[in-house]
This record gives C-alpha cells, sequence and structure tokens, in this order.
C-alpha cells in the first residue's frame, strides 16, 4: 500500500507461526525545502517546524492507529534540484509531500509528484497558475498572489503614491505577483511608470536603481525576494536616493536587514501574511515556546510556520482513517476547519486556502518589522 509500511513481527512456537500483533502503520511524510542555497535559512526552519510537528504527533500516539516518518530532501532552491529531490522523495514511497518555497521550484516538481499519485502541498509557493493546472492531488496552505496584488494594491493606494515603479525578477512568483498588481492599479487609475526585471543573484544593481530614479517614481514595488531586495535597498542608499520601497511576501525575512543594513532598511515597507511574532491563536502561542524551547529562539518567517500549517493540515486528513493519497486528498478537501498554526484553514476546490491573511510590515529603526494597522 503506497505511503504505508506496516511493521509485522513473526515468533516460531513449536510446530507453528504465531503472529505478534501488527504495530501501528508508519506514514512516510516528505518534506522539500531549500537546505542549501540563497533560501537556505527558509528551509533550515521548514524542516525544525516540520519535525518538531511529526515530532509532537507520534509522542501522542499518532493519529487514527498512525504514526508518521519524515523523509526530507533539499531542493535548494532550484527548479532542476527540485525535479531530483521529488523523484528522490516520490521512490521512497510517501504519502504526501510538504513544500516547497518558491513558485518556479515547485512547479519544477508538479509533474512528478502528480504522476506518482502522491498529494503534494506547496507552503510558499504563489504563483497563481499553480492550481489552475486541474491537478487533483495538489494543494498549498499559502496564499495566491492574486490575493496579495489586491493587498499590494490597497497598501499603494493608502500610501497615497501616485507613480509607481514596478520591479520584478522574471520568476513565475515575481512576474505573476508584478502583473496581478499592474492591472489592479491600472483599474484604479494610479500611474505604473515602469514596468521591469532585474537578473537575480547580481552584485551591483546601480545601473537599474539610476534608470528607476528617472522616472519620477516616488514608489518602488519590487515583487522578488529578499536577497535582491536587501541589495536595492543598500545601493539605493548609497547612491543618495531616498525613494520609498515596498516589497512582496518574499522580502519578509530577516536577512534582509543584514544584506540591507538598518540604515537603508528603515522604512522599508513590505506585504506578508503575519509574522510568527503577530500569530494570536493558541495553537500557534503554544507551538512557538515548544520551538523556542527546543531550538532556543524563533522562526525566522512566517514560510516556515506555513509549512508547519501544511503538516497539521495532513495530519487532520490521516486523522479521517484512510492514508492512500486520493483519501487525503478528498479528506483536505472535506475539512474546512482545520486547527493550523497560522489560523484555521481548509482548501477550495482547486487545492488553495480559503481565505485571506496579508498584512502590511514596516521595518523600524531597529530594524525590526512592525505591523501597521
Amino acid at each position: 500500500m503506497k505511503g504505508i509500511v506496516y511493521a509485522l513481527s513473526l515468533c516460531a512456537l513449536g510446530l507453528g507461526l504465531v503472529s505478534a500483533p501488527v504495530s501501528a502503520a508508519e506514514v512516510n511524510i516528505g518534506l522539500m525545502c531549500p537546505l542549501t542555497g540563497k533560501w537556505a535559512s527558509e528551509g533550515q526552519d521548514m524542516q525544525k517546524i516540520v519535525t518538531l510537528l511529526v515530532e509532537e504527533a507520534n509522542a501522542k500516539g499518532g493519529v487514527g492507529g498512525n504514526t508518521f516518518k519524515l523523509v526530507v530532501e533539499d531542493d535548494a532552491g532550484d527548479p532542476r534540484t527540485a525535479a531530483l529531490a521529488a523523484q528522490k522523495l516520490v521512490s521512497n514511497e510517501v504519502a504526501a509531500i510538504i513544500g516547497t518555497y518558491g513558485s518556479a521550484v515547485t512547479e519544477a516538481s508538479q509533474n512528478i509528484i502528480a504522476e506518482a499519485d502522491v498529494v503534494q502541498v506547496a507552503t510558499g509557493s504563489t504563483s497563481v497558475r499553480l492550481t489552475e493546472k486541474g491537478l487533483p492531488l495538489f494543494f498549498r496552505t499559502c496564499p495566491r498572489d492574486d490575493s496579495q496584488g489586491l493587498s499590494a494594491a490597497e497598501a499603494i493606494q493608502k500610501m497615497g503614491k501616485k507613480n509607481i515603479a514596478i520591479l520584478h525578477d522574471n520568476s513565475s512568483y515575481a512576474k505573476g505577483l508584478a502583473e496581478e498588481s499592474k492591472a489592479l492599479l491600472d483599474k484604479a487609475k494610479v500611474k505604473v511608470v515602469f514596468f521591469d526585471a532585474l537578473t537575480p543573484g547580481e552584485r551591483d544593481y546601480t545601473a537599474i536603481l539610476t534608470k528607476l530614479k528617472a522616472t519620477g517614481a516616488d514608489l518602488v514595488f519590487y515583487t522578488g525576494y529578499y536577497p535582491e531586495m536587501g541589495a536595492l535597498l543598500r545601493q539605493r542608499t548609497q547612491m543618495g536616493w531616498n525613494v520609498p520601497m515596498l516589497g512582496g511576501d518574499a522580502t519578509n525575512h530577516p536577512d534582509l536587514v543584514k544584506i540591507a543594513g538598518v540604515e537603508a532598511a528603515q522604512g522599508f515597507y513590505f506585504i506578508s501574511p503575519p509574522m510568527p511574532q503577530d500569530l494570536d491563536s493558541q495553537e500557534a502561542r503554544a507551538f512557538l515556546e515548544s520551538f523556542k524551547k527546543k531550538y532556543g529562539g524563533q522562526p525566522n518567517s512566517i514560510w516556515a510556520v506555513i509549512a508547519g500549517d501544511a503538516f497539521k493540515a495532513l495530519e487532520a486528513a490521516v486523522a479521517k482513517g484512510n492514508t492512500e493519497p486520493e483519501a487525503i486528498a478528498k479528506a483536505l478537501h472535506s475539512l474546512k476547519d482545520i486547527a493550523g498554526l497560522t489560523g484555521h484553514m481548509g482548501f477550495d476546490a482547486k487545492g488553495d486556502r480559503v481565505g485571506s491573511f496579508y498584512r502590511t510590515y514596516i521595518v523600524d529603526a531597529q530594524g525590526k518589522f512592525i505591523l501597521q494597522p
């Protein structure tokens, strides 16, 4: 039976064999995350959180007579490595795979996992098209770019900015968010004076910053990831240009402040699901206390916590009593009030998480992320 390893011990007695009681079934759960590469701190926290949740579930005897075994593969935040990681996980007969962070990385694994008839629950992959493919075993515990685009457009209008430069990195996630946001701003008659991409991973963005400055933009909205955002903030300040900058939810990592420097990061806005310190549910508070006790601190960003949501969803589905992937998917669609770490959740017919919970944050003078009213 796919995804389940049964332990059965037999002992010889006299001339016959007597079967010992069958132990609880062990459900293999895969975790695909970037343990190395530029997003390594995200993946390392994902592994810590899911590992702790598995340990807690097993310490209680599991659910429905089933315990869990976590199988982890590093995707390095790279589509090619993710394809290999997905192949390794499905060969381990996992019932479901949690992950991953980065829409393009998840997309590289989707068909491999779908063709193996394994459930996949993405955690940081917000590109709209991931759930428009009609894959019946694909879910995600993060929101979609169209939901984030709406929140970003609302935040920009609330700031009263009139000339907006939108910069992305050509990845599935960043370009999708940029396009969603531009369409909403166009509809609201907010002028978009620049729409183009940078090349991620470069050291010097002075040329594109100079081009942005020449547009007369009174706000730059960058929809890519935190390493590049940190560099943009630092180099913008070095060239003496103090234009306000707004980031998407992939910029919400403490390393952004380390890369930019506290002075350059101060005043930076970003859109994000609530940060770990702002989660107020009983489940979240109890888990974050357990995390602190085990690891000595708090998770760096919300995406690792959302990976924890993926395990909580799978745990609730397995509790329904059938651990075949198709049955897990059916249970995920039927459950409407799963107690996740970031709040109660359910899934729609496409596998998208129901509900929106974006917030706006600003970086203060100490480099801390402060929730805005």
